[in-house]
């Protein structure tokens, strides 16, 4: 296994072709805020409640999850749920400060409380459970493969061998890659936008992170690229929080359960995601 690290990629240009908004407008799945919300003096909950303010990690470059709009503001699945939490704190969505986290700065921006909650693409592992804790899953994804529309030799894992994989630094896809593939030639950025630019100039041979990430790709390059394969992971996705608040996780929790009964998540997903993918069954929640 060889590992490198991406830089100097035409990074900027890669975004430009990801600025343009995916799926609806945030207003499509508007939450309702609940005014009269009352929480237990002392807790997370009712602190950013009497605060009237809540800061959200979450990505700024991937379609249909996270992606920073026309607006300057992130627009996604990921940022509907986070908008849904933020609601039923009786935050307003003009209350939430969107901040970027790649996936390297996930752990250390909540464990230094620069966000109070990470909903970004983030995949809930042992690993991670050791320095945060998640609500969640919240939505169910898996790793695969995207390449060029005419590549023809990359169908799976399997036919990475010898070839050059762009991904990101800090991610489970990459770590599945140099645990499961080390005769992967793996290319380490910071941003899955950064690897879109040397796969169409043949720096590498194709980019792996999960399912609905790629697919997102695929979508906003029109005939450029195809997924190569089916998912050969399991990734669910969950709501990061600080180690040890088992109150705020609860109240994570029930958001998300409820969300599931009410149609929120559903119109969450349709307004952003679904306007490319279909509607799956939302995941049932682990309160490990």
């Amino acid at each position: 296994m060889s590992v490198t690290r991406l830089t100097g990629l035409a990074a900027t240009a890669a975004l430009a072709l990801l600025m343009t908004a995916c799926g609806g407008s945030s207003d499509d799945a508007a939450t309702e805020v609940e005014s009269d919300a009352k929480f237990k003096a002392g807790t997370t909950m009712a602190k950013l409640a009497d605060k009237g303010s809540i800061i959200i990690g979450t990505k700024f470059d991937q379609p249909l999850f996270g992606l920073r709009g026309p607006s300057g503001e992130p627009e996604g699945f990921d940022v509907e749920i986070g908008k849904l939490i933020a609601a039923k704190l009786g935050i307003e969505s003009d209350k939430i400060k969107w901040v970027e986290s790649v996936s390297a700065n996930r752990e250390p921006f909540i464990q230094d409380g620069k966000v109070d909650i990470v909903v970004a693409t983030y995949t809930i592992n042992d690993d991670r459970k050791k320095v945060v804790d998640f609500a969640g899953p919240y939505f169910q994804a898996g790793q695969t493969i995207l390449v060029k529309k005419d590549n023809t030799d990359i169908n799976g894992p399997d036919d990475l061998a010898g070839k050059t994989v762009c991904s990101v630094e800090g991610s489970t896809p990459a770590a599945n890659i140099e645990a499961s593939y080390p005769d992967v030639k793996l290319e380490l950025t910071d941003a899955y936008s950064n690897c879109l630019e040397p796969l169409r100039n043949d720096q590498v041979d194709a980019i792996t992170t999960d399912n609905v990430i790629l697919a997102g790709f695929v979508d906003q390059n029109e005939g450029e690229f195809k997924l190569a394969g089916e998912p050969f992971t399991e990734e669910p996705y969950g709501i990061g929080l600080k180690k040890g608040d088992t109150a705020f996780r609860n109240f994570l929790n029930d958001t998300l359960e409820e969300s599931y009964k009410d149609g929120s998540w559903v119109k969450a997903w349709e307004s952003t995601a679904g306007v490319v993918l279909e509607t799956p069954e939302p995941p049932a929640v682990d309160r490990y």
